[in-house]
């Protein structure tokens, strides 16, 4: 599984439709509206490099209102959740 965390600026009035918009597009997992430099951070969650291309280069990047996108894909995940539940495999409580 490849993950992709998009930084999405958007024009101000489009945040709320252009963020509905982009969680409804297949391989995208999560869409925050956040404080700071960038309006939106999506989440994509693909299988193949490919499917990046058509998910932020033809569809995110083409939705009404996003100005432009910048993408950094994941080498790795580090996540207590994930840790807690490695650790707890085969133990019972």
């Amino acid at each position: 599984m490849l993950t992709a965390i998009v930084h999405i600026d958007t024009d101000a009035d489009r945040i709320p439709e252009a963020a509905a918009a982009i969680a409804n597009i297949p391989g995208v997992s999560e869409v925050y509206s956040v404080t700071g430099g960038v309006d939106l951070i999506a989440m994509v969650r693909v299988r193949e490099h490919e499917e990046l291309a058509d998910i932020i280069a033809d569809r995110v990047s083409k939705v009404e209102g996003v100005v432009r996108t910048q993408t950094f894909i994941a080498f790795r995940t580090y996540s207590q959740h994930d840790l807690e539940q490695a650790f707890a495999l085969g133990i019972e409580d």
